[in-house]
């Protein structure tokens, strides 16, 4: 049995640790084996060694992490006809049955009967990982694997949300985005792609407010504590028609609520904390919360095409399998500009 490299939680609170493992086989008809050639590093990564998935996954440690994954066809089950060894993929982070109603619907992300590698199965912090047909979506020749890996989950999630809010958005309207870092300079991009809102960015890096900017932002507001009167000084004192908040901890919850306008749209996507809100003032400005989580298969296929029309870049810094502790030590630390990629 051939072995292959493998970077694994042993225990919450403690640090990943690189294993030897069994590469994984095909065992089932609609299997796909995909060769790793980009797997990206998220912060729900860094929620994860906190323990904070431990109770919703239940997933036995040790396990390989890792749910953002691109990578070559190694090896397909025998019922598999919409991919063959050695095409280019993504991997959507879930797998999933097809048969629920959720799957009938195209709302596949909710599937009764999921698996989430990364997350409660074998990810791929990896050099291969096993998904299903139902999965992978083929990219474009002119993209690279370790150049879309972070667009299967960040993208993915990012796309999920913008395109939710691109619906009510019209063009006399306004979006505050909070946190231009890994998902929001995606969301950025495809807010620009689906939407005529002018967007309004806010964040505390006046380096990722300057990407930002060049990739279509209207304006970009530091987060130095004076945010919120900036914002309504933007949007002409009223707050604005959707906000999308990227980051969810650390007060932003609070600060994004206050720059809402009535019957305005509160996208949450990162998450950490509580929102305090009392409900007599949700009741009496008519405000929404509406929840984020990745987007659906669909999702994926639309954000490929954006991507291979060069509408959605992805910034990336790639670091080798071998260092994916400095990738998660940078990443906690808020020095990783746009995402972090580990190449096997």
């Amino acid at each position: 049995m051939s072995t292959m490299r493998a970077v694994q939680v042993v225990g919450y609170h403690q640090d990943l640790e690189m294993k030897e493992v069994p590469v994984p086989e095909v065992t089932g008809a609609f299997d796909v084996v995909v060769k790793i050639g980009g797997a990206g590093v998220c912060r729900t990564d860094l929620h994860i060694l906190e323990g904070q998935w431990a109770e919703k996954s239940n997933v036995a440690l040790p396990y390989t992490i890792g749910h953002e994954n691109a990578g070559w066809v190694h090896a397909v089950g025998s019922e598999v006809t919409n991919v063959k060894e050695g095409d280019k993929v993504i991997v959507h982070p879930l797998i999933t049955c097809g048969l629920c109603r959720a799957c009938r619907s195209g709302d596949d992300v909710h599937c009764e009967s999921n698996q989430f590698p990364g997350i409660d199965t074998n990810g791929g912090y990896a050099e291969y990982l096993r998904t299903s047909a139902r999965s992978v979506v083929r990219i474009d020749d002119s993209l690279e694997p370790k150049d879309v890996a972070a667009l299967a989950d960040a993208g993915l999630t990012a796309y999920h949300a913008a395109a939710k809010a691109a619906r009510r958005l019209t063009p006399r309207d306004r979006v505050v985005v909070i946190g231009a870092g890994g998902l929001g300079h995606i969301g950025i991009q495809v807010l620009k792609a689906l939407t005529p809102a002018e967007i309004i960015v806010v964040d505390r890096n006046p380096d990722a407010l300057k990407l930002a900017l060049s990739i279509g932002a209207d304006h970009g507001v530091v987060g130095d504590g004076n945010q919120v009167q900036e914002v309504l000084e933007l949007t002409g004192g009223h707050g604005a028609e959707v906000v999308v908040d990227f980051v969810g901890e650390g007060g932003a919850t609070a600060e994004g609520v206050a720059m809402l306008r009535r019957a305005g749209d509160y996208h949450v996507v990162g998450y950490g904390e509580n929102i305090n809100v009392p409900t007599i003032d949700i009741v009496s400005t008519e405000i929404n919360f509406i929840g984020n989580l990745v987007g659906s298969y669909n999702d994926l296929q639309s954000l490929m095409v954006l991507a291979a029309r060069g509408h959605v870049k992805l910034h990336t810094q790639t670091y080798a399998l071998d260092d994916f502790q400095k990738a998660i030590t940078d990443l906690d630390a808020g020095n990783v500009r746009g995402r972090a990629i580990l190449v096997p």
